[in-house]
């Protein structure tokens, strides 16, 4: 089984630090955050993008995914070129420490691009980087993060608007939760998008905004088991990562997470 462990709220100054904790702890998978591989001034990103993928080898791990931290929600077409052609970048910066999922966000909210068309927008920008994710081989994976793609059926509506087998989800199972969903239609949204998962965020917690509390997996109000069973039915066969955001300190919360996975998956 492939266990991962998202470089987020983890213990480690430093990209070295953290890859120790994760390989000393028995995870085999890490999600790389972009900064990662493209610290902000870095000139050269696939260099440095070359020296993580040693480090990772060096550490006995894989990447699983690699974090664009993008903004599709964009119309105007000078943003959306721009857009494109860094993520086109960052599918390139993916493969060098190898792997072929970029997980992508929605992007943010902004007077400029109204409510109802949030899903257009971000559509629009998924099907300007099919040219290049396809031939590829790359696997984007739409995050459910922040306000936007924590609608309920937006992410689907996206994937079937782009219409391309290589855009996806990444499924993080509490985020809908958090956005204030409650348990009973995060079920059924766990349904729709499992199908199209080519990652996770396994995570764990309590309440929704303001109320929101982290907590090891297992240890919160999400029904995990509900999630694992739709994405296993689904043939799910990438890799468990967990995120944590809890109060305890971070290695101990997510080697709590890791037992989990390997004691429920």
């Amino acid at each position: 089984m492939k266990f991962g462990i998202i470089h987020y709220n983890a213990p480690g100054k430093t990209l070295e630090e953290f890859l120790k904790y994760a390989a000393d702890t028995g995870f085999g998978f890490v999600e790389l955050q972009i900064r990662d591989v493209w610290p902000e001034g870095c000139a050269n990103p696939e260099k440095e993008a070359e020296r993580v993928r040693a480090l990772l080898g060096k550490a006995g791990l894989t990447a699983s995914s690699l974090a664009a931290s993008n903004d599709f929600v964009v119309l105007d077409e000078e943003q959306v070129k721009a857009q494109v052609e860094r993520m086109k970048r960052v599918c390139g910066l993916a493969k060098i420490v190898g792997t072929n999922v970029v997980r992508t966000e929605g992007g943010s909210q902004k007077d400029s691009v109204p409510r109802e068309k949030w899903a257009d927008a971000i559509a629009g920008c998924l099907k300007r980087c099919r040219e290049f994710i396809e031939p590829m081989d790359m696997r984007l994976a739409i995050d459910n993060h922040g306000y936007i793609t924590n609608e309920a059926g937006i992410q689907k509506k996206i994937i079937m608007a782009v219409d391309s087998p290589n855009v996806g989800v990444n499924l993080d199972t509490m985020n809908y939760r958090w956005f204030g969903h409650d348990l009973q239609t995060i079920h059924a949204i766990y349904v729709e998008v499992a199908p199209f998962a080519f990652h996770t965020h396994l995570k764990d917690g309590t309440g929704s905004r303001q109320t929101y509390v982290g907590a090891a997996l297992g240890d919160g109000e999400v029904e995990l088991a509900w999630a694992v069973e739709c994405l296993k039915k689904a043939g799910y066969d990438g890799v468990w990562c967990c995120e944590y955001e809890g109060r305890e300190d971070t290695a101990v919360g997510y080697a709590k997470c890791l037992k989990w996975m390997k004691a429920n998956i």
